[in-house]
């Protein structure tokens, strides 16, 4: 084995449990002594002007730009304002009969507007014979891309991933000027988009003769058999006047980085088909995300012209018309959430860490599963999923050609829609983590006549590109989409909100495989508690929250028990997916036309990253760990002796509740009751400051665990809790680090809304700071950040590779607090 193919081997073993910021430099490296396939990322040297500009052209006085990196929001830091794309509709996914204001739609953030980016390219002379390619992973939204001035090509979707080739316009051995013009149209989404490149952006060029992007599409056919066949089909161009003799190896790698099968064919045309077989393949599941590695490697009269890394997996699945959802042979629910694309303060732009900070506390949860809603989502989420164990619904529409929003995908559907869906088909048929192809999401075409000619449409493309998955789509008028035949379009019909009608439907269907694309939609802020306690539809409210007790939530959706009980009670049904696993920007039900209200109540995480009470009662039902919360807080000035309600997610049976020594009795779970089938209740709990405490039982009254509460008194100082003690990959990797306002007995106080300031020594940067209030104005790039119910973060990002960075939080008349992190 020569050096050069040992170093490979080495890095591609690295780069399999790296995130993808980080893959592409590894695979630069890894090519770089063969002059292959040069991959570089462009996240550093770029001016923006939001504003319009000729942008375009070469010479241009950029003075007054901003210097910034990629992924990049423009828009995140605000200012808020009510003003930022008011929009005035009539929401019939809400059921408005009417149209009204809604201030608070898309985040309250300027979000609508035009543009530019500019980035110089210095194209080395030993480049010249090479092809030069750009690709975006995205970027919101109606690109137009240039270089030297010259238009390179377009793409309108913001949520799509893209390329072009650049090299007819290229000046090798000298300075080149790549240019983007985004623009935001107003009233174009119904939460917040993003704005700019926010997600990566990579030069790459290679030889003439090469594996397109997005070139291999790989399948497992017989994998169900126990036979570990792979399936290989690669696409090439660059084919030129005298090209001949042209090869194609692929080289099949375990997670190790140990070649297990390997293939040689001569090449014919610009598609080959090759099969492989790995003897005893290692299954990939939620529980064990084994992946492959899959190498093309090019060659034209003998030398090497490309090399083209694909990651897969191999799995299958089934969902069943009578037993719900079946991997690799095993029975098991999709226990998901829906997520949208923001990361909360940072906003639109993509980050790793924060991802998979997302994740890591979803899984640690129960969840399993996630659906990308409603668009196709950023590729590093998919290859966390992948590494992580998660399944996905990717979805690539939340619009057709019948409107939701006035300058929706509704303008775009006639002369994209077909080569949207290619190529979100095209980027993401690799990755095991992907179980289902969704076409849309409460389509309003679902009503309309002749509407069902769109969905097949769509349909028919997902099986002419990947005929191994089945497809879905979200519907939320149930009779609507059997009536006009989307149900059956479809392979798997997917019910927003129906908990009820799942027995009438499998009923009256029952050769119908389904599940629950979205479920519960219950509202909450975090550490807010109204009384009384009761399941209730909620419209209004002052102040603008909603209550944690978990049973309040709009006209069209239920508490999560109701879906709980619908998912145990109904076998066939595959699962359930909750709106939503974070709150996001945007959307603030049931606050829609007030304001401040500009982000979402529906989270079973706030948009800071801070469960709610609401995470442990889904953890208490989908997770084997011993679960024990207790609820509301324990600081209810002037209300001494009266009533509260306290409530208890757990997945003990039984447990008995003490306020300050005195028990108030035992209470188990009733299977009888919705109220009390998966939660612990005491109604009427007479307040005495104090202690709280519950203690669970098992079936003999013996002692199992217990949680105390107890009253705060006057804050007295701030804690801090970092996610991590040290940060690498210099500007990549995030730190996120939770501020705690307590007494002096270090006792949380949990209606403490202390401003906090933030500031950050040595070799790091405040990113941003949340608090998870949906009502907060406050800019997420200011340093000083009031708490809210008793709690807030702040996000370092470092600016040097090693080293060390200090944060302090100090708040007057508070002992202040302050934290190290290594930068390694």
């Amino acid at each position: 084995m020569t050096k050069t193919r040992l170093r490979f081997l080495l890095i591609l073993t690295a780069t399999f449990v790296f995130s993808s910021n980080q893959k592409a430099v590894a695979i630069e490296n890894s090519f770089a002594d063969e002059d292959l396939r040069i991959v570089r990322l462009l996240d550093s040297g770029w001016k923006f002007l939001n504003a319009e500009a000729e942008g375009e052209k070469p010479g241009l006085d950029t003075n007054g730009w901003q210097t910034v990196d990629v992924p990049h929001d423009w828009a995140i830091n605000g200012p808020f304002d009510e003003n930022n794309d008011m929009q005035f509709d009539r929401v019939l996914e809400d059921g408005e009969r009417v149209a009204k204001k809604r201030s608070g739609r898309t985040g309250g953030l300027p979000h609508v507007g035009i543009g530019w980016y500019r980035n110089p390219l210095d194209i080395p002379a030993s480049w010249k014979g090479k092809r030069i390619f750009i690709e975006f992973d995205g970027a919101m939204s109606h690109a137009k891309v240039y270089l030297n001035g010259s238009f390179v090509g377009e793409w309108p979707y913001g949520y799509a991933s893209f390329g072009f080739e650049l090299t007819d316009k290229i000046t090798f051995g000298g300075s080149n000027l790549l240019a983007v013009r985004l623009e935001n149209k107003p009233n174009s989404s119904r939460w917040y988009p993003g704005a700019g490149i926010y997600r990566n952006v990579r030069l790459v060029a290679t030889q003439p003769v090469r594996v397109k992007q997005w070139g291999t599409y790989i399948s497992t056919p017989e994998i169900e058999k126990g036979n570990g066949n792979v399936k290989i089909e690669t696409m090439l161009d660059g084919w030129a006047a005298g090209v001949k003799n042209v090869r194609l190896t692929t080289n099949l790698f375990d997670a190790q980085g140990k070649l297990v099968s390997t293939i040689t064919n001569p090449v014919s045309n610009l598609k080959t088909v090759q099969e492989l077989i790995v003897t005893r393949p290692h299954i990939w599941s939620v529980t064990d995300p084994y992946l492959y590695k899959a190498e093309s490697v090019v060659e034209v009269d003998g030398k090497k012209s490309d090399q083209y890394i694909t990651t897969f997996g191999f799995r299958y699945f089934r969902f069943t018309n009578n037993e719900g959802f079946f991997l690799n042979g095993k029975n098991m629910k999709l226990n998901g959430v829906c997520m949208h694309h923001d990361l909360g303060a940072l906003g639109a732009a993509v980050n790793v860490s924060a991802l998979q900070r997302q994740l890591t506390m979803l899984q640690e949860m129960g969840c399993n599963a996630i659906r990308t809603s409603h668009n196709p989502p950023t590729p590093e989420l998919l290859d966390l999923c992948d590494n992580m164990g998660f399944l996905v619904i990717d979805e690539a529409f939340d619009e057709w050609k019948h409107a939701k929003c006035e300058n929706g995908y509704n303008k775009l559907w006639d002369e994209w829609a077909k080569k949207d869906m290619v190529a979100f088909i095209h980027r993401d048929r690799n990755h095991p983590s992907v179980i289902l192809w969704s076409v849309g999401n409460e389509i309003r075409e679902q009503s309309v006549a002749g509407g069902e000619a769109y969905c097949k449409f769509l349909v028919d493309i997902c099986k002419r590109e990947d005929p191994t998955r089945p497809t879905t789509a979200g519907f939320n008028q149930w009779e609507a989409a059997i009536k006009n035949g989307f149900a059956n379009i479809v392979d798997v019909p997917g019910w927003n909100y129906k908990p009820q009608h799942y027995s009438y439907i499998h009923r009256n269907f029952p050769d119908w495989t389904m599940y629950a694309s979205e479920t519960a939609s219950t509202v909450s802020s975090r550490g807010e508690y109204f009384l009384p306690a009761v399941a209730q539809v909620i419209r209004a409210r002052v102040p603008y929250h909603t209550s944690s007790y978990d049973m309040e939530y709009p006209p069209w959706a239920t508490s999560p028990d109701r879906e709980f009980a619908a998912q145990d009670s109904f076998p066939f049904m595959g699962g359930e997916f909750v709106w939503t696993g974070f709150d996001y920007l945007g959307e603030p039900t049931p606050f829609n036309n007030v304001w401040p209200s500009r982000s979402s109540y529906f989270g079973i995480v706030d948009l800071a990253g801070i469960p709610k009470d609401r995470y442990y009662l889904y953890q208490s039902k989908w997770t084997d760990k011993k679960v024990l919360h207790l609820l509301p807080h324990w600081n209810w000035e002037g209300m001494e002796g009266k009533p509260i309600p306290v409530h208890c997610y757990t997945n003990y049976d039984r447990a008995e509740l003490f306020v300050n020594g005195k028990s108030y009795g035992i209470r188990e779970k009733d299977p009888a009751s919705l109220y009390t089938k998966f939660r612990l209740v005491w109604d009427d709990v007479p307040f005495a400051p104090g202690e709280l405490k519950v203690v669970a039982l098992d079936k003999n009254n013996k002692p199992q665990a217990s949680k105390i509460i107890k009253t705060a008194g006057k804050p007295a100082r701030v804690i801090l809790e970092t996610d991590r003690n040290s940060v690498s990959y210099a500007g990549k990797e995030l730190a996120f680090v939770t501020a705690t306002v307590v007494d002096s007995n270090g006792v949380p106080c949990p209606k403490a809304g202390n401003k906090i300031t933030f500031s950050v020594s040595g070799f790091g940067k405040l990113r941003a700071a949340d608090n998870g209030d949906p009502t907060s104005v406050e800019s997420f790039g200011d340093s000083v950040r009031s708490a809210f119910n008793g709690k807030c973060i702040a996000i370092l990002q470092s600016t040097a590779s090693n080293g060390e960075m200090k944060l302090v939080a100090q708040s007057p008349g508070l002992e202040k607090a302050e934290v190290i992190l290594r930068i390694k």
